[in-house]
């Protein structure tokens, strides 16, 4: 890489510098990291006792060593108003990541706002207004009372229907349980908000509906899991680029057969070899490459899958593995539906139907010729996937699998009925709530949804993006969110959402701005004649920020205290180590000013039982809004405090707690009673909403269930659930996991088959390592700038010379939909007609060559695109000292 840091130096870690516990906020798998800061005038030594490490720094210390940090996790910031060192290194000690740092974690200190050092200078500092023809800064109160009264004034004049909310429903990244805690309360409980979206779709549901309506919650195992499994089966992921450490520290141990939980386990009849890998994916992805290497290719099937087919193969494989007798027949007569669920055919809130074992079998039947001829895949590889999955071990000893699927299913062709089809295979195999087993969303971020219910929202939810689209709604509050970059159609969406807002911004320069009731008469005008309100919450600015009439800045992770959960539900706390920029404060207590503001305009207006809606945002603390929302409305969240969350540390617990264990006398409590299906996002009745939690019945906990046992310290702490369904019990009225009737049915979306038959390249897309989502923070970062100036678009070599290009030339995309561009980078592992884009970028969106298409259920098929390509330039200056070498890893 090009890029140099130029640092040969570094100040030492004092002995006494303070510890913060971190836990790295970007990807899913929420790494432990710890943030040490001292006095910027101060600094430790070489001798033991005078730094953190307690070695003697005086000699070369050993290869792997914890007593070190690099130039990335070193910064200097602000710490109750002084500047301080820091260092935020990885936590050696957390069972996630064991001392590993990704690209993107080992890189947080740097990434943090630093006036003395020069990084994320493009950082929000204070609030923003619409002000003579340009956004210029304000105090908080002059911005939220422009945002209470034009919200009041549309509110009270065409209903709260005429708001229209964006609203990121994670955590990690600048969100937690306490920040959609606040936006819920906000628009979930003071406010009845239907339209309303989620950060990466145009409306507000869950990506995974499917398997949550056969009673199965998403995130179910345990990463340790991926050590003790026989079989792994991954669909449309790339966890070596996007889950990083995840991989590197629970798969490849397996895979080379060095896996010590696996060895150390006492099952009569088991071997303990390395584990085999089946990989669901047209593209060879370098997650394919590394498991050659690590495992060997013998124990690597790549189903190179014709794009879209999914649905396909598993009900090919559910066939073969139903025919071949390779069922877990008790557990399925213990623990799964024994009649059909209570609709009796597909419609549009349940696209396909919920049944028995025997029906889905019956229902789901293809045949191997059949399958092969729509999957692009030999009928042998079918089968031999069939047998690494589910064929049983050498003594009879049921075969133990992982399944693990992401973007490529939930983002691809029919996501309801794919998911659903997926985990068929699961429950007939019996690897739901067992060691090694699980089906299970690898996931993007992290997760904390802390919102109150939203059945009213419904099912199907509006589709958001068209209605603004076609003019509706007055007012728009976004929250986290970039729709210019993360939606589908969105070349229309823009041109259209543009219009709508500048309509607003020529009213406002035609008033003198202290003019407050002149000003919100003409707003409101405006809004009459088509126009949009737009309110952007942001921790720097965003694309769709400038159509945008107000922006309030943000406090991302650290700081803040923030909590959320990973993707095996460990969640921790993130304790706040540094001040935020300028004027920037936690979103819960952004939406509760906000909620304040509504109140007093309200009360002004004379609506007083409007007003009555907005009591209870006096939160002074993030810690408020938390014990508000988690702590008195989620399960087993009596049990959780930041207190016992900073006792226990970069590991935490898993999700749900059930009970407390320490403290003085070292006294235990716990529930009598428990759910060890409860998770994130589990609706039973009614409509499921992304992360939303339902009031599912309390289920005795099984002998199965897998507590994980926190050793008692003499400090409170926190006991949670290891592994969810581990007592054969599932989130539906009585406990019985259903499987799904999920015939194939082609391109379901509306015109994906039309635009395949028409344009030439498949453009399928995904994440980078490099990038975080959709470069929000990278932009203003030379080391990945340097990089990636421009997104990446991998072609074979042979399609290169048909549209007549080279590396790094940049290319238009276009079809029917839009037009974007990108830069060329030669893979000649892909094949001809197949290409693949870098998601999200703001230097060639994606989005812009997505059709409006969705499945029944609002949910953007991303991954089946086709376009045709043209060259637009020779490869620019800046792309001129880029290496174009192949990403794939190779063994040395």
């Amino acid at each position: 890489m090009a890029f140099k840091r130029q640092i040969d130096r570094l100040p030492i870690i004092p002995a006494d510098a303070k510890v913060h516990n971190v836990v790295c906020h970007y990807c899913i798998v929420g790494c432990g990291y710890h943030a040490y800061s001292w006095d910027v005038n101060h600094q430790g030594g070489t001798a033991p006792d005078q730094n953190i490490f307690g070695v003697d720094l005086s000699r070369q210390q050993p290869a792997q060593t914890a007593a070190w940090y690099s130039p990335s996790m070193y910064n200097i910031v602000k710490q109750d108003g002084r500047d301080v060192h820091m260092v935020i290194k990885p936590d050696p000690d957390c069972v996630v990541n064991s001392g590993l740092g990704s690209i993107r974690g080992a890189r947080m200190a740097e990434m943090s706002y630093s006036r003395a050092r020069s990084t994320q200078l493009r950082r929000l500092t204070d609030p923003l207004v619409w002000r003579y023809g340009q956004l210029q800064p304000t105090s908080w109160d002059d911005a939220l009372d422009l945002v209470a009264r034009v919200t009041a004034r549309v509110i009270a004049d065409k209903g709260e229907d005429a708001l229209f909310v964006s609203a990121y429903d994670h955590g990690g990244a600048g969100g937690g349980y306490e920040d959609t805690w606040g936006t819920g309360k906000l628009y979930f409980s003071a406010m009845k908000v239907k339209n309303i979206r989620i950060h990466n779709r145009p409306a507000y549901n869950s990506e995974v509906h499917g398997t949550r309506d056969m009673g199965v919650g998403e995130l179910n195992n345990c990463y340790e899991d991926a050590e003790l499994a026989d079989t792994i089966m991954v669909v449309g992921a790339n966890p070596l680029e996007t889950q990083t450490n995840y991989f590197l520290n629970h798969w490849v141990t397996n895979l080379r057969g060095t896996s010590q939980d696996k060895k150390n386990e006492q099952i009569p009849g088991e071997a303990h070899d390395r584990a085999r890998i089946v990989i669901v994916d047209p593209r060879r992805t370098p997650t394919v490459a590394v498991c050659e290497a690590e495992a060997g290719p013998e124990n690597v099937l790549h189903l190179k899958i014709n794009p879209g087919t999914d649905l396909a193969l598993f009900n090919a494989l559910f066939t073969e593995i139903a025919d071949k007798g390779w069922v877990d027949h008790a557990f399925i007569e213990a623990s799964t539906a024994t009649k059909p669920g209570p609709q009796s055919k597909a419609d549009v809130a349940h696209p396909a139907i919920l049944t028995t074992f025997a029906a889905a079998r019956d229902g789901n039947r293809t045949s191997l010729e059949e399958v092969a001829g729509i999957t692009g895949l030999s009928p042998d590889d079918i089968r031999k996937a069939a047998s690494w999955i589910a064929e049983p071990k050498e003594g009879g000893a049921r075969r133990r699998t992982m399944f693990a699927y992401e973007k490529g299913l939930i983002w691809g062709n029919d996501n309801y009925r794919t998911n659903g089809a997926l985990v068929n295979i699961a429950l007939a195999t019996g690897n739901v709530g067992r060691p090694g087993g699980g089906v299970v969303r690898l996931g993007g971020h992290q997760e904390g949804y802390s919102r109150p219910a939203a059945d009213f929202i419904g099912r199907p939810a509006p589709y958001v993006d068209r209605l603004l689209i076609e003019g509706q709604g007055g007012v728009h509050h976004i929250w986290g969110c970039d729709h210019y970059k993360t939606t589908l159609n969105a070349d229309v969406f823009k041109a259209a959402y543009k219009v709508r807002t500048d309509k607003v911004k020529d009213a406002m320069n035609r008033v003198a701005y202290g003019d407050r009731q002149t000003m919100v008469n003409a707003i409101i005008a405006a809004i009459n004649d088509g126009g949009l309100f737009a309110v952007d919450v942001d921790i720097v600015p965003a694309k769709i920020g400038e159509a945008c009439h107000v922006i309030l800045p943000a406090a991302t992770s650290g700081e803040m205290n923030l909590t959320s959960m990973n993707g095996e539900r460990r969640m921790r706390l993130t304790e706040r180590y540094m001040d935020p920029p300028g004027q920037a404060m936690p979103d819960c207590l952004i939406a509760a000013r906000i909620a304040n503001n509504l109140q007093r305009v309200f009360e002004e207006m004379g609506k007083q039982d409007l007003a009555a809606n907005f009591n209870g945002f006096d939160w002074k603390t993030e810690e408020d809004a938390f014990m508000d929302g988690y702590h008195q409305h989620e399960k087993g969240g009596e049990y959780v405090t930041y207190a016992r969350l900073r006792a226990m540390g970069t590991n935490g617990f898993q999700e749900p707690a059930v009970g407390i264990e320490g403290g003085p006398g070292g006294q235990a409590s716990s529930l009598g009673e428990t759910t060890t299906g409860g998770q994130h996002g589990m609706i039973v009745q009614g409509p499921a909403i992304e992360g939303a939690r339902g009031k599912e019945p309390v289920q005795e906990q099984g002998p199965n269930a897998a507590a994980a046992q926190v050793p008692t310290t003499g400090t409170e702490r926190i006991i949670g659930t290891k592994r969810l369904y581990a007592d054969g019990k599932f989130n539906t009225p009585d406990g019985r996991a259903f499987f799904m009737h999920a015939a194939w049915r082609g391109l379901e979306a509306p015109g994906k088959q039309e635009q395949k038959d028409t344009y030439a390249f498949l453009i399928n897309n995904g994440r980078t390592n490099h990038i975080w989502q959709s470069a929000y923070l990278d932009v203003g970062n030379e080391m990945v700038m340097d990089r990636w100036p421009y997104p990446f678009i991998e072609m074979h070599p042979d399609d290169m010379s048909k549209v007549g290009v080279k590396e790094g030339d940049l290319v238009e995309v276009y079809n029917d939909a839009g037009s974007t561009q990108a830069m060329v980078y030669p893979t000649p592992t892909a094949r001809p007609g197949e290409t693949f884009m870098q998601f999200a970028n703001p230097m060639g969106v994606m989005g812009n060559v997505v059709n409006a298409g969705t499945n029944e259920l609002i949910i953007p098929n991303y991954k089946q695109t086709w376009a045709d390509i043209r060259k637009l330039a020779d490869a620019p200056g800046s792309v001129q000292h880029l290496s174009f070498k192949s990403q794939q890893y190779r063994a040395s």
